[in-house]
């Protein structure tokens, strides 16, 4: 299928060193340009030494090591080469909006090139695939039971169809096999085991329900936001217990504070 274009459109995908697009650095960025004029469209792919440690988690995601990237050139070798190759297409990708285009945006500020976006338009599959298959109760019930459920947003109403919604996940996926994106299989993870489901669906990660901790690759508490965003809690409140009390007249979630208590008791029993 060819594309309906009045203006040009680049697709692309960015790999980085992390998900902070503040902080973090692309390590390799593809981009495929279509043209208005229906000419072959034209690809460009580029690995960038991002100049910072690429995280443990990031390298499992994509692959892309220190070593691949040590002889590569910088963003800003780079930036003009990419920015020209961009011109004032529109944008195209899959979550682009929150990572991608940020991102793209940061690393080329940096350089002192200015990437305007407000007159592109975005073109985001994932948001199309969001909208059109909606993951509300109501959409769930139609998916898993074939019927739309009465009375949304009734309460009960909404419990009996969640136990519906269940019955029929367990009675669609028992016997089947999950593999993630890394080609791990788990063994049959939805079936009619409570424990196994637990096990499946919870992100263990996650310290608390609003996500600001989480547990790093080492299984050490570290922050997931602000300036400290992947760096040990422990470590940071021992050196700055002022941040700790800013936690605590923050809002913050009560888990989040509890846990910050539990760490900082752990650093004055060590202390002594």
């Amino acid at each position: 299928m060819n594309f309906n274009l009045d203006k040009d459109l680049c697709f692309f995908d960015i790999e980085s060193t992390g998900l902070n697009v503040m902080r973090d650095r692309i390590v390799q960025i593809a981009v495929i340009k279509y043209f208005k004029d229906g000419r072959e469209p034209e690809e460009l792919e580029l690995m960038v030494n991002p100049g910072i440690p690429i995280g443990e988690e990031a390298m499992r995601v994509h692959g892309i090591t220190p070593k691949d990237v040590a002889n590569k050139p910088t963003f800003d070798r780079v930036a003009q080469q990419l920015f020209d190759f961009f011109g004032d297409a529109d944008l195209g990708g899959y979550n682009i909006g929150r990572f991608d285009i940020p991102l793209l945006m940061e690393e080329f500020a940096r350089v002192g090139i200015d990437f305007k976006i407000g007159k592109r338009r975005f073109v985001d599959a994932q948001r199309i695939f969001y909208r059109m298959e909606p993951r509300n109760l109501r959409a769930a019930h139609r998916y898993y039971c074939g019927s739309e459920m009465e009375d949304a947003h009734d309460a009960l109403a909404d419990v009996r169809a969640t136990i519906n919604v269940l019955k029929g996940q367990i009675k669609m996926y028992e016997g089947r096999d999950y593999t993630d994106d890394d080609g791990n299989v788990t063994k049959e993870p939805i079936r009619n085991d409570m424990q196994a489901i637990h096990d499946f669906t919870q992100d263990f990660n996650s310290i608390d329900v609003t996500n600001r901790l989480k547990y790093n690759d080492q299984g050490v508490v570290v922050f997931n936001f602000g300036k400290y965003s992947g760096q040990p809690v422990k470590k940071i409140l021992a050196e700055e217990k002022n941040y700790y009390f800013w936690i605590l007249n923050k809002d913050f979630s009560v888990q989040v504070k509890n846990k910050v208590r539990e760490i900082m008791k752990e650093i004055e029993k060590e202390r002594g």
